[in-house]
């Protein structure tokens, strides 16, 4: 089990942990919630050993495997497959071991090498390898593509695959579904309800810890509070317990009020001396009980649109998709995604965008937002529409070395130059005021973006969205890099704003709260979801399930056609090949000659692939994976012999 015993934690000067205790036992899967700051991620920290306590006594099984998702973005030309499997350490090792065991002639250290590597699963490595890639949303195709030719967000995906791939006990996820659609966020609750081992998840998605955890660890004033339960529970038992807390508290307060009352009274009175002096150690003795503090909240609100156009839009037979490439040749097609759609969009709708990723959801929004041209077809706006874009890469186009006054003061240019200024307060001293109820106040409104963490920028953006009055919002993940109480206002001041809303998320918490119908981008078109998210996650799930039968059916039956081919190579008698007078009948012979070398190995393969599956004694084990890695590289310099022979033919024929 985890052990915590009084332990104090510093970072710099700031106390993040004073005198903190809490178990947590074997197999529990663990929540960590509390305010940004307050000291999750160096919790983790301490787990890993990257920081150390301060005080007290920290404890865990020195044999524990440990998981977690490296936070450094991969750069590498690895195949993306090659790359998950490097993430399993054990099998890692075991391939290390049975190299260096091969390098000597202990059989028995031999042996034991290729048992441990058959006991890591070296047989279906990249096919289990392939299964977590896949059920993150990546395409088939992409299975061997470099990790580099990934954007980062995917990049972050592999890593989270190579984490999982590895075997552990403990597994530590900070933040995991910051770059997941809802379609890999499904596929990823179900894998973690599998897992074995302890985990430790620290999440701002609700239904993502409700559905994952068993337990919740709440830091806040630097101790840590353990309940049972999951998230939803927590916040029950919490706002308990407060409720517990604010009546004792205020019971204590009157009773310290009638004891300091008896003092102040008596205590210049001999005879009420000794009376008033218990009073005043009763009062010394008391354990105090803390008013209670709550964190501080966090709410804002659209501006009611200047106008409502209805229909906001309307699409006729519009294709959408990207361009060709600027390098691309002369009259190369642009690539359309998503065909032939014909909706309008009606004022005061709230419209879910459901789809599995790459189905084309963000493509139609970015259309919708003016960011895309559409193929073809015609878009026709409402008179007066005006669209507040907060785009996945949105936080991306802010400028790091401006502060959020600067973004406001140029925000107001540009919409004065464009002529869309709507009753706006537009002085710097009511911006200033503008950027306060946004929690930019003070020194902060002077501050450098690029030095303010993700969920700062995100209100930022929110920030600027609101103050232009749009009367369609096309919202495309929003909560990415948002905590749990700005989550919680953005949900309210959606649910309080008066135009139309779009919104693509993966949080089923905001899409349940704020959309009342849905739209599924699916196999090239857009059509109505008439179930609700549930129905919508029983679909993902059964959709993963058919797409992992498919490859390994595809995979069982590659295997197959190999054996096959393999048994008839090996069953074929060797024919020789009689000298012929033209000029290739010499490489034609030696052609023949390595065709059936190849022939005899592959059975041979075959043969001791089947005894080393039999658990034959050490001395046969070693000995036999020996010779199968001899044979292995014996076939593959005759494949190569076989292929330069093949093109010295066909240039002599030639």
């Amino acid at each position: 089990m985890i052990t915590l015993k009084n332990i104090t934690l510093r970072r710099g000067a700031k106390v993040l942990l004073d005198g903190a205790s809490v178990t947590l036992n074997p197999g529990e899967k663990v929540g960590l919630v509390g305010r940004n700051g307050a000291g999750k991620s160096s919790l983790f920290a301490l787990l890993t050993g990257k920081l150390h306590e301060d005080g007290g006594e920290f404890s865990f099984p020195a044999q524990w495997r440990l998981g977690q998702v490296a936070q450094e973005m991969p750069e590498t030309d690895q195949p993306a497959t090659d790359f998950v499997v490097d993430g399993d350490v054990t099998l890692l090792a075991a391939q290390q071991e049975v190299t260096a065991a091969e390098a000597t002639d202990d059989y028995d250290r031999m042996a034991h090498a290729y048992m441990a590597l058959q006991d890591a699963g070296a047989h279906d490595a990249p096919a289990r390898a392939q299964a977590l890639i896949l059920g993150l949303g990546f395409k088939t195709t992409e299975l061997t593509n470099p990790v580099n030719s990934f954007s980062g967000g995917w990049r972050m995906r592999l890593q989270l695959a190579r984490a999982l791939m590895c075997p552990s006990d403990l597994l530590l996820l900070d933040e995991p579904t910051n770059h997941l659609d809802l379609d890999a966020l499904v596929w990823l609750e179900s894998w973690l309800q599998k897992y074995q081992g302890t985990m430790l998840v620290i999440s701002h998605d609700r239904e993502f810890l409700d559905a994952v955890t068993n337990v919740t660890l709440h830091i806040d004033a630097a101790k840590l509070t353990r309940y049972g339960g999951n998230y939803s529970k927590f916040e029950d038992m919490r706002a308990e317990k407060m409720e517990q807390q604010q009546a004792a508290f205020s019971k204590q307060q009157e009773k310290i009020a009638h004891l300091q009352k008896f003092i102040d009274r008596f205590k210049a009175k001999a005879s009420k001396a000794k009376q008033a002096q218990s009073r005043v150690k009763a009062l010394d003795r008391m354990e105090k009980i803390a008013p209670l503090l709550s964190e501080a909240d966090f709410t804002f609100e659209f501006k009611e649109p200047a106008n409502l156009p209805n229909p906001m839009l309307s699409m006729t037979g519009v294709n959408f998709g990207y361009p060709p490439p600027d390098d691309a040749p002369a009259g190369t097609p642009p690539t359309v995604i998503v065909r032939n759609v014909s909706k309008s969009v009606l004022a005061g709708q709230r419209i879910g965008i459901l789809g599995a990723n790459g189905q084309g959801k963000s493509t139609v929004v970015k259309t919708i937002a003016r960011d895309l041209a559409a193929i073809s077809g015609e878009i026709t706006e409402g008179k007066g529409l005006n669209i507040g874009y907060f785009a996945q890469q949105e936080l991306d186009v802010l400028r790091p070395d401006e502060t959020p006054l600067e973004h406001m003061i140029r925000l107001v240019k540009d919409m004065t130059a464009a002529g869309k200024i709507a009753g706006q307060q537009t002085r710097e001293q009511d911006l200033r005021s503008f950027l306060g109820t946004f929690n930019f106040s003070g020194d902060m409104v002077k501050q450098a973006v690029g030095s303010m963490s993700g969920g700062e920028k995100a209100r930022l953006v929110l920030c600027m969205i609101v103050w232009q009055r749009p009367n369609l919002l096309l919202m495309d993940e929003p909560t990415n890099h948002l905590d749990l109480a700005t989550r919680e206002a953005l949900a309210m001041a959606l649910n309080e704003f008066e135009g139309t809303l779009m919104l693509v998320s993966h949080d089923r918490a905001l899409l349940r709260s704020v959309c009342d119908e849905f739209w599924m981008v699916s196999r090239g078109g857009v059509e109505p979801f008439d179930g609700d998210l549930d129905d919508y996650q029983r679909y993902l799930l059964d959709e993963a399930k058919r797409q992992r039968e498919a490859i390994r059916e595809a995979s069982n039956a590659a295997a197959k056609a190999e054996r096959q081919a393999q048994a008839t190579a090996a069953a074929a008698p060797k024919v020789k090949v009689k000298p012929k007078p033209a000029p290739t009948g010499s490489l034609k012979r030696k052609l023949a000659d390595v065709e059936a070398r190849m022939a005899t190995l592959q059975a041979e393969g075959s043969q001791l692939e089947g005894h080393l599956c039999q658990n034959p004694p050490p001395a046969d084990f070693a000995s036999q994976g020996k010779r199968l890695k001899a044979v292995n590289e014996e076939l593959q310099g005759l494949e190569e012999q076989w292929l330069e022979l093949s093109e010295q033919i066909e240039f002599a024929a030639a």
